[in-house]
């Protein structure tokens, strides 16, 4: 797939980190070399091309930024990624003047580093090359189909859409899906993180810079709407861009004209424009916090993105999928859903959305080692209680709480349930402990302490006729 990509380039002094890099971007194919210091690397850089040089800052002897100036001094262009746990604006600012490509602080999250290697390693910083061809949205529930019919209706427009919904969601999902389904979808598909760009770079990330413009432009450099030329430029976090440079970027948007920073000259540019954010940007006009023209400039077509509590139905193939993929990231033995596990996913109430269940399916993943994926998740009182009021009025409705006698009766009885479906097998793939989401040995200890018989089931289940 990428056979014939330059390896990319890991220098980092915690061999912990190394190792993390390495496995993330070999389960991604690409071809990765691994340095413990800058010095070892600065050899290697003048003997073959690197796609990418992920580097950490604060390095014994040579620091990131130093050795970042030494590769400029002579003349080796690569596309640095500073990854570092020291992160600070100041810092941030002198290494995205100088050049870099991004600037990730530790913990890093696995999508964002690989979201930056993808963009750098197309030649381009701010490039993001989209080299799947099928949809990344998963599921079929009602929800997600009433979303993918209004992408359906927009994606073949040049309209500027703004998706807007929870932290986690998937908007940048959504926006990648109409980029693919567009007229546009053989051009570049630009993301910018809006949140994550310190304001003095703002017109610098946005419209490029040339040599020269300020302390530190080492060399021109451009910026995400030259890159997106004849594509999309998807502005995510759009509701964190400060106020007073709000009206540059409207002018970009209304006139498909702007400036380099220490340029005179205007260039034109043709961009489709996708905006996201989990702001109520209305409230922020109202707060005078957001520029009321902006807002109707991007307001043009607005999809909304349900959380992931609005589409349980979706939870098992989301859940499969990430169990799938997480086992060829991180090189681990697939784990195994089981009717157990999916009634606890769907039993939570995913606060964190898709990305919060992403993680809790690693987790998982990571643990069960080849077996049953386990989900220590709290589950909603309302799972035991089902208070339905039934339409027989002769039937009293079920108590708002339980009994401790209670409790242990309904227990025993559902356990009795799932021993009598499963034939009184305890171990093994549709076995009780599996069904039930146990361990074996827990589900023998509970059986042995009820003091359960199979002469228990079919006294129950003669009751039950009676």
């Amino acid at each position: 797939m990428r056979t014939t990509i330059p390896p990319v380039c890991v220098v980092d002094d915690d061999e912990g980190v190394r190792e993390a890099i390495e496995n993330l971007l070999r389960a991604e194919n690409f071809e990765v070399e691994l340095f413990a210091s800058a010095q070892r690397f600065v050899s290697r850089a003048k003997m073959a091309p690197v796609s990418c040089l992920i580097l950490d800052v604060e390095l014994p002897g040579l620091s990131g930024l130093d050795l970042q100036r030494e590769l400029v001094a002579e003349g080796i262009e690569i596309p640095i990624i500073f990854l570092t746990g020291h992160g600070s604006i100041p810092m941030s600012v002198r290494a995205m003047k100088a050049g870099a490509a991004e600037f990730l602080t530790k913990p890093f999250d696995a999508d964002d580093l690989l979201d930056a290697i993808q963009q750098a390693v197309s030649g381009k910083h701010s490039e993001e090359l989209e080299t799947r061809n099928e949809s990344d949205m998963v599921g079929e529930s009602r929800a997600l189909n009433a979303i993918l019919h209004r992408i359906e209706m927009v994606a073949p427009t040049d309209s500027t859409v703004l998706v807007f919904g929870e932290t986690g969601t998937g908007k940048e999902v959504v926006a990648k899906e109409i980029h693919r389904r567009s007229r546009r979808a053989d051009k570049p598909l630009i993301r910018v993180n809006c949140a994550s760009i310190p304001k003095e770079l703002y017109e610098s990330e946005f419209f490029g810079h040339v040599k020269g413009a300020f302390t530190g432009a080492f060399k021109d450099r451009i910026g995400r709407f030259e890159a997106a030329d004849g594509g999309t430029l998807f502005l995510d976090e759009i509701g964190e861009i400060p106020l007073d440079l709000q009206s540059k970027l409207l002018r970009a948007l209304q006139e498909k004209q702007y400036e380099r920073v220490g340029d005179d000259r205007t260039k034109k540019v043709d961009v489709r424009i996708i905006a996201a954010t989990n702001r109520d940007l209305k409230s922020e006009v109202a707060a005078g916090r957001f520029r009321e023209d902006l807002y109707y400039r991007l307001n043009v077509f607005p999809l909304e993105v349900a959380p992931l509590r609005e589409r349980a139905d979706d939870i098992p193939l989301l859940a499969k999928h990430f169990m799938d993929l997480v086992a060829k990231e991180m090189n681990c033995p697939k784990a195994r859903l089981t009717p157990a596990g999916i009634a606890t996913l769907q039993n939570y109430d995913w606060r964190g959305n898709i990305r919060e269940l992403r993680n809790v399916i690693e987790r998982a993943v990571i643990l069960a080692r080849g077996g049953a994926a386990e989900f220590d998740l709290p589950i909603s009182p309302s799972t035991f209680l089902g208070a339905r009021v039934p339409e027989n009025d002769d039937v009293k409705p079920e108590p708002e709480f339980l009994t401790e006698p209670e409790m242990i009766r309904r227990e025993r009885d559902n356990l009795l349930i799932v021993l009598e479906k499963t034939g009184w097998k305890i171990k093994g793939a549709d076995g009780a402990a599996e069904l039930l989401g146990v361990k074996p040995t827990t589900l023998l200890s509970r059986i042995k302490k009820m003091g359960l018989r199979r002469e228990d089931a079919n006294t129950r289940g003669a009751l039950a006729q009676s």
